[in-house]
């Protein structure tokens, strides 16, 4: 350029892209400058160890096919199909289960560690199998040893909130059409005081043993005149109706209703027992959470195992650790102190009463719905705070760490873009974003259940973590 064309652009209006401190912008507009302010980050947050880690990767590339992996570990959960094949109790139906053996949310913690609400959740499950006679008797029976505990997780199970399974527990039975593994959860109680907000009570067992009594049987013998529920065609429904899965699931509900309505009457069952199923379902919403919620397992578990993929395959949480796992570890868990959720409170209760972040139901982000389809579900922030327009922004951040786009799962607020789906540790590693995660929260005390609702950031060290071991594994 010569010397007249570089005169020529100093008289002309200039507009800066500001790469650097955002005053040095700032400055500039006070001077009437027009600029544009780059949002910029050092690598991995400028965490030194990860970004020097990150300059390994073109070395693992060279090496290791990630980006055909994960693209692999997309597909298999874009081909799943979770499908309801029957209701069964966890006795029968879940691999390795017994007697003495309660399922739990999240990685692995043994009593002495235990949260809250998964104490009251243990408490409360050993009065219901009448291996205890009261709550005393069973806090002690916990914290004897004579109970062993394993996540929900190692038995191809996911249990909301504390997640406690036993043995005679009604579960739903799912399979994935297309890759032939299963997965289980139990019947959702509701919310409120209820077992899996760590509630324990007369109450609370009169309902569960309801559930098993009645419920289930009634529910079962439906299921049985309907045939398979196909829940992948039904959850792309749920996102078309206001739904994302996870904590909206009011169309879910009622899908599920109406699938079974017809079934139900037509069954040889007392009439006051009949009125008493649709008054349950009718009253509990987020009865479709616990059948999204083995969907979303039955859909990832399919993707575990593949050598050099970074996609996660489990996001859970137990009230004391917040864990994943990635495709290319396995089984290995990546766990930091779970996190407090930010959220609204029920009535006479405030931040002072909740327990840190907990339950299996994260699981749904890892298939890109829940917190991922917040979009879907502009109405969810009434149930855990924010706007509208920060469902959207939720979602439309959340394409910058998933590897692709859900073919089947669509969200209307976004000219029908199918949902961020594959969450990719590498990715949230290079940009910094963190899953985006919607939950229930409870009472940090045994016994008392429910207090409210909110957004969680999962900790960063998990994510840093499954980096480090996935640099370690191929270097």
């Amino acid at each position: 350029m010569d010397v007249a064309n570089i005169n020529k652009l100093f008289e002309e209006n200039l507009t800066v892209v500001n790469l650097g401190l955002e005053s040095f912008a700032e400055n500039l507009n006070n001077e009437g400058v027009k600029t544009v302010q780059v949002q910029w980050k050092p690598p991995a947050g400028g965490n030194m160890e990860i970004a020097e880690l990150l300059d390994k990767m073109d070395s693992i590339k060279a090496k290791v096919d990630v980006d055909a992996a994960n693209k692999k570990a997309a597909e298999i959960i874009n081909n799943g199909k979770p499908t309801v094949v029957d209701i069964s109790t966890a006795g029968k139906a879940i691999p390795g289960m017994r007697k003495n053996l309660f399922l739990h949310a999240g990685p692995p913690v043994e009593w002495e560690r235990m949260s809250g609400p998964t104490r009251g959740a243990v408490i409360g499950g050993l009065v219901y199998e009448g291996l205890a006679g009261t709550y005393e008797e069973a806090e002690k029976m916990a914290a004897s040893g004579e109970i062993d505990f394993e996540p929900c997780h190692h038995h191809a199970t996911v249990g909301p909130m504390a997640g406690i399974v036993t043995y005679s527990m009604p579960v739903w039975v799912l399979e994935n059409k297309a890759y032939g593994n299963k997965a289980y959860a139990t019947l959702n109680e509701g919310l409120g005081k209820v077992l899996r907000y760590g509630a324990y009570g007369d109450d609370v067992i009169a309902k569960l043993k309801w559930m098993e009594s009645d419920l289930a049987p009634i529910l079962k013998a439906a299921l049985k005149l309907h045939g398979e529920l196909d829940m992948k065609n039904i959850i792309a429904q749920i996102l078309q109706m206001g739904d994302e899965g996870h904590n909206r699931n009011r169309a879910g509900t009622s899908i599920v209703i109406r699938e079974l309505a017809p079934y139900l009457v037509q069954l040889d069952v007392e009439k006051e027992k009949l009125v008493k199923v649709f008054e349950f379902l009718n009253a509990n919403d987020h009865f479709f959470l616990n059948l999204s919620m083995p969907s979303a397992k039955c859909i990832i578990d399919a993707a575990a195992g593949i050598e050099g993929s970074t996609i996660v395959t489990t996001m859970a949480r137990n009230g004391t650790d917040f864990g994943i796992r990635m495709s290319c570890t396995g089984d290995q868990w990546f766990t930091a102190p779970a996190p407090m959720v930010d959220g609204l409170y029920l009535p006479g209760y405030s931040a002072d009463d909740a327990a840190p972040d907990i339950g299996d139901s994260t699981i749904t982000e890892t298939v890109g719905i829940g917190g991922f389809a917040m979009a879907a579900a502009p109405a969810i922030v009434k149930f855990v705070g924010g706007t509208p327009k920060d469902a959207l922004n939720v979602t439309t951040r959340m394409y910058e760490i998933t590897e692709t786009e859900n073919k089947i799962f669509q969200i209307p607020a976004l000219d029908f873009r199918g949902t961020p789906t594959g969450i990719d540790v590498l990715k949230i590693i290079e940009t910094g974003i963190l899953p985006a995660v919607n939950t229930g929260i409870a009472h940090k005390k045994p016994g008392i259940g429910m207090v409210g609702a909110g957004l969680v950031k999962p900790p960063e060290k998990c994510f840093n973590d499954a980096f480090k071991a996935f640099v370690e594994k191929y270097s």
